[in-house]
């Protein structure tokens, strides 16, 4: 789209909303033309729902305007499959355990069933893989929890050793008292935390601060019969979840790195915890720019089971949407702001994207490909580097699509940044190319009763038709 030199654009300058500074800030790598990136992925205890996955696909926006800026980019996301509490605060049950309870299995299995649910849904949304770390056990490109316990252990004696943490009877926690600029994320002292603070629902009562979070639970008490442990210099326990991400950074990507992202929820207690432990164990910070996105609402409501509004991937296809069609949706919304979902917005989605396909299957018919102006390409570089304005992008491709007739590297390259599968068209039968031949002699002789036949049986045939000045222009309908 532009010219790129191996350093990055050469005549656009990547810049991205940074939450710890609260400002737009350019790109710049620790080690050009390397961006590592990490991304906060799911606690598999259950499907992933359209939310969720909006975030995959936001990670992977960022992902492909990097790469096309020309920056070698490893990229390492996380599974979390143990030590997720359902309060953020180390409070309340496993989520992992509540899963296998719901499901009837063990915990080992509820991860690895909704781990590959989780990976099914990303291609589908045509997500690209993480690929800085591979799985030697199950060669994929997924950093489990579970598979990074001796660095976690390790980790949390660095923390003992340097007297950052104090061990309970029921756990290890950080003490947040002993970095004093815990919380420089959210904004706020700590001083100013501990005002509202709730120390009734500090279970733990040798915990020194509310804020003091855990890095290591004992199989003691509530956790007594916990299904996941491990033994450590300390005891048998379990990581707790904050623990993991800095640790499955540390051991893949090494810190500090590029770029970490994450959804607007883990502002106040899981990134400021993470930042905490990388910085008190090795003594630097853990991440340069950190990238938070909104929320996804549904009718305008938080998704809740109670309400009826919780929609998986799997949904919208059962009502014959295509799972792109959900992925164009999720362009069109800065990743800043709350996207709102309804079923009529996915619907012209899926109409949207159905003219862009018979946008892009031009380039089987007898039409001029002259290929998109230089100047589009230059604007739309311009718009995604701007803090990933993918909104602003589309609309510019939108704006004036039906003058100019792709080729094929506009396509490709098209593909590479918004991943919608335009340059994976495949051309129509002999076939069904003479059915359009016979509805335009119909449409020419006015014989509108056979035209609007023959426009139905292609459409049964997954063709699409869009009628110009200059004749039918086929598409391959897309749910």
């Amino acid at each position: 789209m532009v010219t790129y030199t191996n350093n990055g654009p050469n005549e656009v300058m990547m810049k991205l909303y940074n939450t710890l500074t609260r400002k737009l800030e350019e790109v710049k790598p620790l080690e050009p033309p390397i961006i590592k990136l990490y991304t906060c992925g799911p606690t598999v205890y259950s499907y992933q729902h359209i939310g969720n996955m909006r975030a995959s696909l936001v990670n992977d926006f960022l992902r492909r305007a990097l790469e096309i800026q020309g920056y070698n980019v490893q990229h390492v996301m996380n599974i979390t499959d143990v030590g997720h509490l359902t309060s953020d605060a180390d409070e309340g049950e496993d989520k992992l355990e509540k899963g296998a309870k719901r499901e009837g299995k063990t915990v080992w299995e509820v991860a690895d069933h909704f781990t590959q649910a989780f990976k099914q849904d990303r291609e589908r949304l045509n997500i690209l893989s993480p690929n800085a770390y591979t799985d030697p056990k199950r060669h994929d490109h997924f950093a489990r929890a579970t598979d990074f316990i001796t660095q976690q252990i390790n980790m949390v004696q660095i923390l003992l050793d340097k007297n950052f943490a104090y061990q309970t009877e029921q756990a290890i926690y950080f003490d947040v008292a002993k970095l004093p600029d815990y919380g420089i994320l959210t904004g706020q002292r700590l001083a100013d935390k501990e005002v509202g603070a709730r120390e009734d629902v500090v279970t733990d009562s040798d915990k020194r601060n509310p804020h003091d979070f855990a890095v290591w639970f004992f199989t003691v008490g509530r956790y007594a019969d916990h299904s996941m442990h491990w033994l450590s210099p300390w005891g048998d326990g379990f990581p707790g979840w904050h623990l993991e991400c800095s640790a499955i950074i540390h051991g893949t990507l090494g810190d500090p790195i590029d770029i970490h992202t994450g959804g607007i929820e883990h502002i106040g207690t899981h990134h400021p915890n993470e930042m905490a432990q990388t910085e008190a164990a090795f003594g630097h910070k853990l991440a340069t720019i950190w990238l938070h996105y909104n929320h996804l609402l549904v009718d305008s409501s938080k998704m809740a089971k109670s309400v009826g509004n919780v929609y998986l991937l799997q949904d919208l296809i059962d009502r014959g949407f295509s799972p792109l069609a959900f992925r164009l949706l999720s362009l069109q919304t800065h990743y800043r702001s709350e996207q709102n979902f309804t079923w009529e917005a996915l619907e012209a989605a899926q109409n949207t994207l159905n003219n862009l396909y018979g946008w892009a299957d031009q380039i089987y018919q007898d039409v001029p490909q002259k290929g998109l102006p230089k100047d589009w390409k230059t604007k739309i570089a311009e718009m995604v580097a701007n803090d990933l304005d993918f909104p602003g992008a589309i609309a510019i491709l939108f704006k004036r699509i039906d003058e100019y007739a792709p080729n094929g590297e506009d396509l490709e390259v098209l593909d590479q940044l918004f991943g919608l599968g335009l340059s994976s068209r495949k051309d129509i039968s002999k076939e069904q190319k003479s059915l359009i031949q016979e509805r335009e002699k119909a449409r020419k002789d006015k014989d509108w009763k056979k035209s609007d036949k023959l426009r139905d049986k292609l459409a049964e045939q997954g063709i699409g038709l869009r009628d110009t000045s200059s004749g039918a222009i086929w598409y391959c309908i897309d749910t």
